[in-house]
């Protein structure tokens, strides 16, 4: 437990020196900016989409960013030698990209709930925004793992946008009205992801299954996840330190 509260400070101190957690709020505020420009009073069916796009996309760049400069840092040289657990290191990555979405929805929520309307079950969208978090997190280990430099990262990190977010939100703003399409995109995380944001607003149209199969893809995906990130810690650490 103090091997992973020391892991999960330099993680915050390492986001806020290379201003990764600057660049998350400047995001939410793109965000406030958007809400604002809609001119729209009552925002509950646009905010999870936001959510959404800050949950998934700003997770995995957290995650490959901060890995990166601890490349550049030789950090992960010394967590070869130290007594910390692969365990302690991945949670606290993951727990510092929640505490970074946190920071997000509570900006956001804030800035609904004053200056606009919004009608949302905010204690089951936190649960849902902490299991995106964690499912995305864990995307973002196996882009780092198999990406050598920060333009590699990238590219997979727009890659993995094109391939399975950008299709589920050109469906949640009607551009893709295909019904065997639609179906389609249900195979995605993504999907699985809007579905659980978009079932917390009051009068949601999301049904009692497509709840219960966005919390079981998510849970059974990132369990899935975490065996190959943990088989593939030791691998990417000997490789990082040279042996």
């Amino acid at each position: 437990m103090r091997n992973l509260s020391v892991l999960l400070k330099g993680e915050v101190d390492r986001l806020r020196k290379y201003h990764i957690l600057a660049a998350s709020l400047v995001v939410a505020f793109i965000w406030i900016g958007v809400m604002q420009l809609t001119e729209v009073d009552d925002v509950t069916g646009i905010f999870p989409l936001f959510l959404f796009l800050d949950a998934t996309s700003m997770s995995m760049v957290l995650i490959g960013v901060s890995m990166f400069f601890e490349r550049e840092e030789n950090t992960l040289k010394a967590i070869f030698v130290s007594p910390v657990t692969k365990k302690e290191y991945i949670s606290a990555k993951i727990i510092g990209n929640i505490l970074s979405n946190m920071q997000t929805l509570v900006l956001l929520y804030l800035y609904a709930w004053i200056f606009k309307e919004i009608n949302i079950n905010i204690l089951t969208l936190v649960l849902y925004v902490i299991l995106i978090s964690i499912f995305h997190s864990l995307i973002g280990f196996l882009l780092a793992y198999h990406t050598k430099s920060f333009t590699e990262l990238l590219t997979g990190m727009i890659m993995f946008m094109f391939a399975l977010l950008i299709p589920v939100v050109l469906e949640e703003v009607g551009i893709i009205t295909v019904e065997w399409l639609k179906n389609v995109l249900y195979i995605l995380p993504t999907k699985a992801s809007l579905l659980l944001l978009n079932s917390t607003a009051e009068m949601s149209t999301v049904e009692t299954w497509e709840i219960a199969y966005g919390v079981g893809y998510l849970i059974f995906s990132s369990a899935l996840l975490l065996v190959f990130i943990r088989k593939g810690f030791e691998v990417f650490l000997a490789k990082e330190s040279g042996i």
